[in-house]
């Protein structure tokens, strides 16, 4: 698990646990005069040899912009590790990481002119900057398929709010490594510009085991689940949640055919709740889903001289655990009692 601290001469954090989430350890990742830099959005992706990528992003907090995005590569599950800036640009911002199934690994970010791209074909040594994805819109979302697709979600959305791009409303799909990409609109309607609206920035996007590619989203008070069989061309839709409250910041996660992970907040202040489902989206009987009790993030936040319950980020990560149960993690953000940290659940069906 990954988390990003100021950057006053400390690096981010990063916590290892070798016992099943039973007890938890903090990595030496380096230190800043190593490259290890970093105090936003953050990454990881494990390779198909064991390669460990712990990508973060610098963030100046007093102009409200981004200011790099750094790589970090460890062999050796977090003994040792090298570090690359992949960028040093102004607004850079919301990198994403993930290794294909051939051990290469790709890396998207957004800096307001566009989604850049980089792989790096060599377990993270050297780091190749390709053509940017698409000319405009951020990097809301990376997937990578189990024959090495590709699938970038590029929304209107990007500079750490600093730009925002009308029209941009895509999902770009990769079958050749990155090398060319197909753009299609995705399924659905979202309102971008309504600052009264429903709050967007990740759009998850998963590989089931057998190449479908499923896209989560929210329109307002209901969450829905499309799913392609044709590398983003047609979809099939289906509404999994509905809610009074809104229902936004999605997230999800694959395994196996049309097994699915999924989280999402509702609400707001007092009523804000966290949810966790596993759900079934074979083709031949449509999604069936299981939703846990919801969860209450122990996250707040000062706003009009009020501190109310946060979110205390865009997504909650979730992954299928080697046991079959799932692991969810929630941020822990309470500055006046001196609490920063992170839980971990695991839900089991």
């Amino acid at each position: 698990f990954a988390q990003a601290v100021e950057e006053t001469g400390r690096p981010p954090k990063l916590f290892r646990s070798m016992d099943g989430g039973a007890h938890w350890e903090r990595v030496d990742v380096g230190s800043p005069a190593e490259g290890a830099v970093g105090n936003s959005d953050v990454d990881l992706a494990v390779a198909p040899d064991g390669t460990l990528y712990f990508l973060t992003m610098g963030f100046d907090r007093t102009e409200r912009k981004g200011t790099h995005i750094a790589i970090g590569v460890s062999p050796d599950i977090g003994e040792t590790w090298s570090w690359t800036y992949l960028s040093q640009e102004w607004l850079d911002d919301r990198p994403w990481i993930e290794a294909a199934p051939d051990g290469v690994a790709h890396a998207i970010w957004n800096d307001g002119q566009g989604v850049s791209y980089a792989v790096s074909t060599d377990s993270g040594q050297t780091w190749t900057e390709r053509p940017r994805i698409h000319q405009q819109g951020g990097s809301s979302h990376l997937a990578v398929g189990p024959g090495g697709e590709l699938a970038v979600r590029i929304t209107p959305v990007s500079a750490s709010g600093n730009r925002y791009d009308p029209g941009i409303d895509l999902i770009a799909v990769s079958l050749d490594g990155g090398s060319t990409w197909e753009k299609h609109t995705p399924p659905g309607s979202r309102i971008w510009d309504d600052p009264e609206g429903v709050p967007r920035w990740v759009e998850p996007l998963a590989w089931d085991a057998e190449g479908a590619l499923f896209y989560l989203w929210s329109e307002g008070s209901e969450l829905l689940l499309g799913r392609s069989a044709d590398h983003g061309e047609t979809w099939t839709t289906w509404p999994i949640a509905g809610a009074e409250d809104p229902l936004y910041f999605p997230y999800m996660t694959a395994r196996n055919a049309g097994e699915l992970a999924a989280t999402w907040f509702s609400g707001y202040d007092d009523s804000l709740r966290a949810h966790v489902a596993l759900i079934d989206a074979s083709p031949e009987t449509g999604p069936r889903v299981r939703r846990s009790a919801a969860l209450q993030v122990e996250a707040w936040r000062s706003w009009e001289g009020s501190v109310r319950r946060d979110t205390a980020g865009e997504y909650l990560p979730i992954r299928f655990l080697s046991d079959g149960d799932l692991g969810v993690v929630t941020p822990i953000q309470n500055h006046a009692e001196g609490r920063l940290g992170f839980s971990r659940y695991r839900v089991s069906y």
